[in-house]
């Protein structure tokens, strides 16, 4: 079921989240539509994912993953097919509306949500090892993204990747993926999903929800503007995007590390090492450039195990039967915090330059440490 799912991941991620990594100059110089608005669609896509996300989280305690796993492929590959027909910047716009429900019914919280409904309380180490599938939709889809283009055109990519999501991701998902939870020993059944919290589970609730934040928003900006960043740093553009290269396998070693762990250790353990890489990370990175290759070592690091936390954490506190429901709407803010960012990152760059734009990322991540902390405290 692993595999299954990770390769929905892979193309799930690779056909919305990072589809316009190379198709949005394509589309820009083919249609001149304005780049930012281009670029910026994704942004209403993450919007419109945040606020399907609860509703999603819902579905999948109450359905199971399958039919809403099919929903999203289905979705993403509708969404692709209006970006391949627009002929008018609105109707562009809508394909990433609708490409934004998939996203929130499809990406990594709908995914772990299902498995916690298959697995009950053993789902942390499926949970690991889709993650690990995930890490390469990037290194699968932006060389097939690229190749496309260049045959059949940024729309025929389009069709491509929606004749994927529904020729094979959605027989995978209706072949592989049971209809109803299996029942594990130690788990039971239930019906409508509980989501009522203690005092002290609301208080976890909330300073997990605010790593979330956090954590998006920094990631975000990095994601969009490292180069932008690196180069405030004295770099030229090569090395800006040689260093930036260490980002993805630094990730995929630290799910690797994850992984052989098989799950002996508390999953606020490695949100602390997630949080304690990336603040690191973003430290010696505002700190100065003779530490940019390790900088960004640790931080990739960092980023690639907080996905893994992300999906184990809530599953150790709040347990399986209120996972779905609580899943969807800490996604939320998330989403919303990853759509607003770039442009945050960009009006900050422009007001005050790379350099301390550097400085307001490592503060940041330094306040998540601090949330942590008190994270920390209420587990004890």
């Amino acid at each position: 079921m692993v595999p299954v799912l990770g390769v929905v991941q892979i193309f799930a991620w690779g056909s919305s989240y990072y589809l316009l990594a190379v198709l949005a100059e394509p589309i820009a110089k083919d249609t001149g539509w304005p780049m930012a608005w281009v670029v910026g669609a994704l942004s209403l896509g993450l919007l419109t994912a945040g606020a399907v996300s609860p509703r999603v989280g819902d579905a999948i305690a109450e359905h199971g993953g399958r039919p809403v796993l099919t929903f999203a492929c289905t979705s993403l590959a509708v969404g692709l097919a209006i970006l391949a027909v627009s002929s008018s910047l609105p109707l562009y716009l809508f394909g990433w509306v609708i490409l934004g429900v998939g996203m929130g019914a499809g990406l990594y919280d709908a995914a772990f949500a299902s498995l916690a409904k298959i697995y009950g309380s053993d789902a942390r180490s499926a949970i690991t090892a889709v993650t690990l599938w995930g890490g390469f939709a990037s290194t699968a889809c932006w060389p097939l993204s690229a190749l496309l283009v260049e045959h059949v055109g940024w729309r025929g990519a389009c069709v491509t990747y929606a004749t994927i999501l529904l020729g094979i991701c959605v027989p995978l998902i209706l072949w592989k993926l049971p209809s109803v939870r299996l029942q594990n020993v130690g788990d039971h059944l239930v019906g409508k999903p509980a989501i009522h919290l203690t005092v002290l589970e609301r208080r976890q609730y909330h300073l997990f929800a605010a790593i979330q934040i956090i954590t998006g928003m920094f990631v975000t900006i990095v994601a969009v503007h490292l180069l932008t960043l690196l180069q405030a740093r004295g770099l030229s553009l090569a090395e800006a995007v040689a260093f930036g290269a260490f980002i993805g396998p630094a990730q995929v070693a630290a799910r690797v590390g994850e992984m052989a762990g098989r799950g002996r250790h508390h999953p606020l353990w490695t949100l602390s090492a997630a949080v304690g890489l990336c603040a690191s990370g973003l430290i010696l990175l505002a700190i100065g450039s003779s530490f940019v290759g390790l900088a960004l070592i640790l931080y990739g690091a960092g980023n690639g195990i907080f996905s893994i936390a992300k999906g184990a954490l809530p599953l150790s506190f709040f347990g399986a039967d209120r996972y779905g429901p609580l899943m969807g709407r800490l996604a939320r803010p998330g989403l919303i915090a990853q759509a607003i960012a770039p442009l945050l990152g960009a009006v900050l760059i422009s007001l005050v330059g790379g350099n301390v734009s550097l400085y307001a990322l490592a503060a940041l991540a330094a306040v998540n440490i601090v949330l942590l902390a008190l994270l920390w405290m209420t587990h004890r």
